[in-house]
């Protein structure tokens, strides 16, 4: 469960407003201009930025100034997700323990999370070996092995082709049944990949302008929301 309550932050003239629930295994997609807040949004959530005032809530214990790994929140990151140097396993082990001194028992979680997102046979190959899909699925293991019932994604397939987009989807997808996992994810994509999500937020200069749904952007009623999107409302 994530809670914004009145949650406030401000950095030279933009002023940033949130107040948001989102339930316990719900999955949400956060869309927006360029530079209307949306990472800023997961940032606040995650603890890398502290807001000026009111209450981040998460699984109902109040997380407003807990440092971020202390937080129950994995966020995965559009780039830099991996260390060139390493290779796939002692990537997903730094989700473990930093040092990469792993038990044998630790080193089977590496195995099974990386069998569990379709690199089992990868686990010895560097990043640049990798293909974009290969890459993200990497840096998602790494996420999951922390354990933490709430996820974060910002914009982590932007770089990919559709295809493999959709595919990435998916298995967030089946990997937040698994999981029972709180999702949350930053697209700039209008399209078809919106049918993964329960609901949608729409971010505009700081302001949450649109809650719901993403079948209902396309509303009479949600008209300026979707001009402000670029979506043709029928």
């Amino acid at each position: 469960m994530i809670e914004l309550n009145q949650v406030n932050y401000h950095y030279d003239d933009f002023k940033i407003d949130f107040d948001v629930k989102i339930t316990t295994k719900e999955r949400v997609v956060v869309v927006g201009p360029s530079g209307s807040g949306k990472t800023t949004l997961l940032n606040l959530i995650a603890g890398f930025l502290l807001p000026n005032s009111g209450k981040v809530i998460l699984n109902h214990q109040d997380f407003t100034k807990i440092l971020p790994n202390k937080r129950p929140v994995s966020m995965l990151f559009q780039h830099n997700n991996l260390f060139s140097h390493l290779t796939v396993k002692q990537n997903v082990g730094l989700g473990i323990k930093p040092s990469l001194k792993l038990s044998t028992s630790e080193k089977k979680q590496v195995n099974d999370i990386l069998a569990n997102v379709g690199l089992d046979n990868l686990g010895d190959r560097y990043p640049d070996k990798l293909s974009g899909g290969q890459y993200q699925r990497v840096a998602l293991a790494r996420c999951l092995i922390q354990h933490r019932p709430i996820l974060l994604l910002d914009e982590p397939f932007s770089a990919l082709d559709q295809a493999l987009r959709f595919e990435m989807l998916a298995l967030v997808d089946k990997i937040c049944d698994e999981f029972g996992l709180t999702l949350m994810m930053v697209s700039h994509y209008l399209d078809d990949t919106l049918n993964y999500f329960s609901r949608c937020l729409v971010v505009n200069k700081g302001n949450t302008i649109f809650n719901g749904p993403p079948k209902q952007l396309n509303q009479p009623e949600n008209s300026l929301t979707a001009k402000i999107l670029g979506l043709n409302v029928y």
